[in-house]
């Protein structure tokens, strides 16, 4: 009787082999493809604190008041699909316990309306499509992906400008890990601001154009290595007024040592961190992997069994030895 390789050891060879070509193909094509910043994004992230405003009915700075910080983030779906970068529009407003709630945001104590464009890979800055204002460095609104332990320059919409953040290791945010940095901004001239004369020490003249300044005591980021989304954000932002020229500050607009993600937005972040990281290790690592593992195992089995087929074969098909013939 003729024996060969068996259909099942056939598919068995067949199907390893396909996975130990799925394997890389996952690590190297598909996961790079995988990682690319959304534009289709609609997020809000709410910080809060307490400080010292200013009070422009009293025409002084109020200590110790409830400030609320709101970012809210939408995507530009057709711009972003024309020139095939991530075109965010973003709002921000500051606002006191008097302002909120407003119906409108431009009621807010202090209200700024930016758009960043960045490349969906690398996250850096790309220059187009409306951007204003004109940024720059490595990080804004999110870090690249896979995030490294070292310093980053951070754009600060404020400043108008970037921010050293250094690496500090770790720290746990709602039970999940993520990088930790930080940096702080020295007082830094970020504009002017045509205002009452007697703010800024010059009660002479009815209208002054002051020079704002910037500074902030303290930035803190946690952001997620995998995909560079930030879960916790704390802020200690300072600005003043000064008069043309001088060199102190007249007037605090907003002075605050602490004001950072509410509970609620710290457990959105993570949610989506966590969803988000989840994928992309499913693509970068745990199906690469798997897949590597079972087709080397399922390629080495139907090898076997294709092996012993043949051999058995060949051994049916070898001459036997002549039986003498019997006599009566």
């Amino acid at each position: 009787m003729r024996r060969s390789a068996s259909p099942f050891s056939l598919l068995l060879l067949g199907l390893g082999t396909f996975l130990l070509v799925l394997a890389p193909l996952l690590a190297w094509y598909v996961s790079p493809r995988a990682a690319v910043n959304p534009i289709d994004i609609d997020t809000t992230a709410v910080y809060t604190g307490t400080g010292s405003v200013f009070d422009t009915d009293r025409i002084e700075t109020v200590a110790d008041q409830r400030i609320t910080i709101t970012q809210r983030v939408r995507g530009d779906v057709a711009g972003s699909e024309r020139s095939g970068n991530a075109v965010w529009d973003v709002t921000t407003t500051v606002d006191t316990d008097e302002s909120l709630p407003a119906a409108d945001p431009h009621d807010a104590l202090l209200f700024t309306p930016h758009r960043w464009v960045m490349d969906r890979k690398t996250t850096k800055p790309v220059h187009c499509c409306g951007e204003q204002p004109y940024i720059e460095g490595e990080a804004y609104l999110k870090f690249p992906f896979d995030v490294q332990k070292r310093s980053y320059q951070w754009w600060d919409n404020t400043l108008g400008g970037t921010v050293t953040l250094e690496y500090r290791g770790t720290k746990k945010v709602q039970g999940y890990t993520g990088y930790r940095f930080t940096g702080t901004v020295p007082p830094s001239k970020a504009g002017t601001r045509l205002v009452p004369g007697g703010i800024v020490d010059r009660p002479d003249r009815p209208q002054v154009l002051a020079e704002e300044w910037y500074s902030n005591h303290g930035i803190e980021l946690v952001v997620d290595q995998r995909t560079g989304r930030v879960i916790y954000a704390q802020t200690g932002p300072k600005r003043t007024l000064r008069a043309p020229g001088a060199k102190k500050d007249a007037a605090v607009l907003l002075d605050s040592r602490k004001i950072s993600f509410t509970t609620g937005t710290q457990k959105e972040a993570v949610r989506q961190a966590k969803q988000d990281s989840g994928l992309l290790r499913l693509v970068s690592e745990t199906l690469p992997i798997g897949a590597a593992v079972a087709g080397f195992v399922l390629a080495v089995v139907g090898g076997v069994l294709v092996a012993r087929g043949r051999k058995e074969t060949e051994h049916s098909e070898m001459p036997g030895t002549p039986q003498p013939a019997l006599t009566m």
